[in-house]
């Protein structure tokens, strides 16, 4: 059976409202409404945020700024290596001009003895020689009985020889070198021993 009900006590409920303050502190969440009361600190906080924020925007410019100035750099670096690919043998080339002009003259000339076109193509040489100088051209001339390099000399046969093994015997054509870099090898024929 079902206990009866008692009458409920409207006077503790009544005590209990009482006790509760009117208003809320400050910061504590009011879930009736479902809205917060503004803390002290969010003036702070959002002081800190807008200062975070324009150093955001600050770095954000300098990035793009760097960026543009490295594209710049690029291009730049880009012009110049195009324009030193062009114009890099123009030094070269402005030495070898002398040589042209003396075998265009020493070719003009009528009747001209032996001595003086032997003369004249000897001078064309020595130009030809400063300009090589000038521009770091070196020759690969190998003497006989040094030890062939194949860095250096190009083997086109290994012959019978007075001389050691693996060495030149014979040479067939000089090399040169740009620099420390090889252009073209000399042509050699190395003793088979």
């Amino acid at each position: 059976m079902s206990a009866p009900k008692q009458p409920q006590d409207t006077t503790l409920d009544q005590t209990v409202e009482a006790e509760q303050p009117e208003t809320q502190e400050e910061g504590v969440f009011d879930g009736a409404n479902d809205e917060t009361i503004a803390f002290p600190q969010d003036t702070a906080v959002e002081a800190e945020l807008s200062e975070a924020q324009a150093k955001v925007a600050e770095y954000h410019d300098q990035l793009l700024r760097a960026k543009a100035e490295m594209e710049n750099v690029r291009r730049r670096a880009t012009e110049d290596v195009a324009k030193a690919r062009k114009f890099a043998v123009e030094s070269f080339a402005e030495s070898l001009i002398p040589v042209r002009d003396s075998l265009e003259a020493a070719l003009a000339q009528e009747n001209q003895t032996l001595e003086v076109l032997t003369e004249g193509v000897e001078t064309t040489l020595r130009q030809l020689n400063s300009a090589f100088e000038r521009h770091k051209l070196v020759e690969i001339a190998p003497e006989v009985g040094e030890k062939f390099d194949p860095h250096a000399h190009q083997a086109i046969s290994a012959i019978p020889s007075e001389h050691p093994k693996d060495t030149v015997a014979q040479v067939l054509q000089k090399g040169y070198a740009l620099s420390d870099r090889v252009l073209r090898p000399a042509l050699v024929m190395v003793s088979a021993g």
